[in-house]
This record gives structure tokens, sequence and C-alpha cells, in this order.
């Protein structure tokens, strides 16, 4: 079964910086559209960031746009996050999410495209 491991949280002042990263296994397409999606405590889950590493393409929530890089490292496996200039609001436990044989197009934010979950690792950013 496809398995989506995050790691890489942790806590830092605002301004500070965190890198996410998400090893994914047992995936079908290698070119699958993969997200980040966070969800702070009483909130609802939102997308954060996308990418279809078969294409190239990349896509940012407009709270995060300029502030968070996505990538990915193909011969890994691995999805990353950069999160720079992080602020209180960037608080969340962030998700990896694979769509396992759909490629990015709209609605990347859409939690019901992704078939596949990590578990989540929590990001705590203090003033």
């Amino acid at each position: 079964a496809v398995q989506l491991v995050e790691s890489g949280g942790g806590s830092v002042q605002a301004g500070g910086s965190l890198r996410l990263s998400c090893l994914a296994s047992g995936m079908t397409d290698s070119s699958s559209c993969m997200g980040w999606f966070r969800q702070a405590p009483g909130k609802q889950r939102e997308g954060v960031a996308a990418v279809w590493p078969g294409g190239g393409s990349s896509y940012y929530a407009d709270s995060v746009k300029g502030r968070f890089t996505v990538s990915q490292d193909n011969a890994k496996n691995t999805l990353y996050l950069l999160m720079n200039s992080l602020k209180p609001e960037d608080t969340a436990m962030y998700y990896c999410a694979a769509a396992g044989t759909w490629r990015c197009s709209i609605g990347v934010f859409n939690s019901d495209r992704y078939a596949y979950w990590g578990q989540g690792t929590q990001v705590t950013v203090s003033s």
C-alpha cells in the first residue's frame, strides 16, 4: 500500500524557517499530484501547496505564496515544503497527501482529490 511519512516539524520563532519532508513509498504512478495541507485546532483543513512532479507545475495558497516553496526529489521519493518567514498563524499540523493517479490541475486544494495521507507533523510558530 502507499505510505506517506512526514518529518521536519518543530517549534520556531516567528520569522524562522523549517523544511518539511514527505517520504513516499508504494506509489504506482511516480508522477502523481502531491500536496501539502494543514489543520489548526478548531479550524478547517486547508491546502497549502501542491506539485506535479511529472510536469514541474506547482501551486500555492495565497496565504503562503512567496514564503513557502514546494519541491521534490524523485530519486529519493521525497516531497519537500520549505517554509520561510514563518508566522504564528502558520501553526498547524501539516499533512502530506498523494493523489495516486491524478495529475495536478484546478482543484489541487480540494482534499477529496487525494487518496493517500501521511500522519502529519506539527509546526508551531511563536511570537
